[in-house]
Parts: structure tokens; sequence; C-alpha cells
């Protein structure tokens, strides 16, 4: 059988810009940060910290969310998915729901309620606790809740692999579409994490930048001389995949197609990738596409602002590309956003296909004295309007799962 393929036709975001696409992918062209100072407060203790959380709460448009049964978590991807949906046009009373499924990221899941009822039980002595603890801190949560609001008959998976989860969750949708096994995924991630015991782990392990004093906004400068870590962010992203044919026949609004997918596990170090892992996954990547390293224009780096990962995947891509790596744009995007770890590959994979529709790209933030091991062209501060033909976003987990998605131009694309 003919592979098939798949295409974007709905996005949907929920994230420290905001809850529109259009006016996020505006923001982020334009180099403004949504890092700032965030305060936790729990029964745990309180925590101040930089990060980049999500604005609002989004999920107050849906009608009677399930909020008894759902973590935070699964508010956040109920919200995006209720946006991709509409952006989609699908009317899914008229489609075979045994064809439609859906494909969560997360690495977290419900952490908030998780982290509330072990200080119920350990702290205050309870010796009982809510009856829906279970469904909301099961890591298929938000995917459950998903597929009950809609009544998705087809296929309901849920991928846990830290950065890369929601990355491997699109590009195994778009598999499960190609292969004919479905005809349409709502696929992406989410992440709720800025809780007083998840906040605490991450700085365990000393990754997190702390803020600058000069200018918090700009405390994640990945690629930069002066970078000193990463800043975490929290929200949801989701994405609506059809196959190209049917997406055709129904008028759908096309925003690319997905055109490779590539993953392996880096198995060298669990914090720390390795060239030869990010390599494997980016050609994997180019070999399922069919495509040359010169047809990519646009690369949305994992970029986490660490020492060890930007001058790692720097060397990935200079031996990937070749000469090439010199007229490709890279840009971290988690300069503005933050790492949003689960929610991390859906996030910038929509800024990817954004980037092919509108034919531009956005800048790595606060870059004013690059990292001389560092020598790619970042695209600093504000966005470039440019051809882009194809772009790859890249996603280089903790543990070893080193994810890649490339997002090309599809027939009767045409601007928001």
């Amino acid at each position: 059988m003919t592979a098939r393929r798949v295409v974007v036709t709905g996005l949907g975001i929920v994230g420290s810009h905001g809850s529109s696409v259009s006016s996020t992918f505006s923001a982020l062209l334009e180099g403004r940060s949504s890092v700032r100072n965030v305060a936790v407060a729990s029964d745990a203790g309180k925590l101040d910290f930089v990060g980049a959380p999500t604005a609002g709460e989004p999920w107050t448009e849906m009608l009677a969310p399930p909020v008894a049964t759902s973590d935070r978590v699964s508010l956040f991807a109920l919200a995006a998915v209720h946006s991709a949906i509409r952006d989609a046009n699908v009317d899914l009373e008229r489609e075979d729901l045994t064809r439609v499924g859906v494909a969560v990221g997360t690495s977290l899941g419900g952490v908030m309620t998780q982290e509330a009822a072990y200080y119920d039980i350990i702290g205050r002595n309870k010796s009982r606790l809510s009856p829906f603890t279970l469904v909301k801190v099961m890591q298929n949560g938000p995917a459950a809740q998903i597929g009950l609001r809609y009544r998705l008959q087809g296929p309901s998976l849920t991928y846990s692999v830290t950065c890369s989860s929601s990355s491997v969750a699109v590009g195994e949708s778009m598999r499960n579409i190609r292969h004919g096994y479905s005809d349409v995924m709502i696929a992406g991630g989410t992440e709720a994490l800025f809780t007083y015991v998840s906040i605490k782990a991450w700085q365990a392990l000393h990754v997190l930048a702390p803020p600058r004093c000069d200018s918090v906004a700009e405390t994640c400068r990945p690629f930069s001389k002066d970078r000193n870590g990463t800043v975490l962010g929290d929200g949801a992203a989701f994405v609506v995949l059809e196959e190209l044919e049917r997406a055709k026949r129904r008028g759908a609004h096309i925003y690319g197609e997905i055109a490779g997918y590539g993953i392996c596990n880096d198995a060298v170090h669990l914090t720390q990738p390795s060239v030869d892992g990010q390599v494997t996954a980016m050609s994997h990547a180019l070999a399922d596409a069919k495509m040359s390293p010169d047809a990519v224009d646009y690369i949305n780096a994992h970029g986490t602002g660490t020492q060890v990962n930007d001058v790692t995947e720097t060397r990935a891509l200079r031996i990937l590309f070749g000469s090439h790596a010199d007229k490709v744009a890279v840009s971290s995007t988690k300069s503005m956003h933050g790492h949003l770890v689960g929610a991390a590959g859906a996030f910038e994979l929509i800024i990817c296909a954004l980037a092919v529709l509108r034919q531009c790209v956005p800048p790595t933030a606060h870059l004013y004295e690059r990292d001389p091991q560092c020598d790619l062209d970042y695209v600093p501060h504000t966005g470039r309007d440019m051809r882009v033909r194809a772009a790859m976003n890249n996603s280089f987990a903790v543990g070893g799962t080193a994810s890649v998605l490339i997002v090309r131009e599809a027939a009767n694309n045409f601007a928001m």
C-alpha cells in the first residue's frame, strides 16, 4: 500500500503569550519574551523562581469543563484541543469517530493533584482522598478527557518521554494516519508543572537559570556566551492531523505537511545528550521525508540555554548539514516562551508550521554575544522574512529520547 501523506489542518495552544496562535507567533517574531518572576505557594511550601506561566484560564471558553475530574494539565489540554478542532473546522458529529484518535505527550502529568494528595496523606495524616484522585493523576488523564469530550473511538495514546513527549505524540500520530489506521488524529502535549516539589526537582538538576538582575524577561539565552540555564514554561499545544486527500476534499485550510519523523534513543547519559544521537534522529527524519539536508531552510532548535546542550546541538547540526549549516536559519524560541517540557515539541512544531506558511522565522531572543562554539545563524533578536520550504523541529529529552519532526509546504496553503 502506498503511504498516505499527512497534513496539519488545525492549531491550538495555551501558553504564556496567551491562547491565540496568531498573536503568539507575532509576539515571537518581534522577540517579545513572556518570562517573568513566578511565585508558587502550596501546603508543601512557598517558592520564588523565574518561568513562563500560562496566561489566564483559557478553559473558561469551553462549556462546562470537567473540573472535578481533571488536573490542571488536562484543562490545559482540553482548551488547546478545543481551539485546534475549531481552527480545523472539523464537524466531528459527521465523522466516523472510530477513525479519529488522540495522542498526548506529557512529562509529569497530573503532578499538581499528586503533590496535594501526598501532602494530605503524609503531611496532614488524612486517611482518605478524593475519589477522583486517581483519574486526575494518571498519565493518560488528558487523553482520556479529550476522548470523552469528543467521543473519539480511534486510538487513545499517551507518551511520556520528558522533553520529547509531544513530538513523539505527533510523529506517531502521523505514522498512524500514513499507514491507514486512522484518518484524523488530534495530537500534541500538555504540561502543568509549576508546583513546589516539581520545581525543587528541576532546581536540584542544576539546569534552571537564575533570574537576571538586569532583565528577568531576558533570563533564557540560548547559544549566548553568558547563558546559564533554561527557563520552564507550562501550557499545551495540539494539532489536527489529516490524510492529505481527505483534507483537500473537505476544503480544509492546510498549514503544511508532516513530511518526516525521526526517533532514536541517545543511549549515552541520562541528562547529557550526545552529538551522535542527535545526528541519528535528524538523519532518520530526513530519510523518512526523502529529503536532503539542503532542502531544510529553518530549524527550531531544542536550544535549552544550558552550556552542554547548546554546544552539542550546534555540533550535530554542523555534522549533518555540512556546508548548508551556514545557510540554514536556526532559532530557539524557548528564549521567549520557556521550555514546556512535555508540550515543547508540539508547541514548537506549530511555530515551524507557521514559519512555512507565512515564510518568516522567529528569532533567538537576547543573543547579544554568541558563544564562539555556537557558530550558526541563530537569527538574533527579531524575526526574519525568508523562503522556508521546510522546517525541522528538534526535541532532545532527558532520558535519551531524541525526536525530530519535519514540516514542509503542502498544496493549497494560504496566509492566515
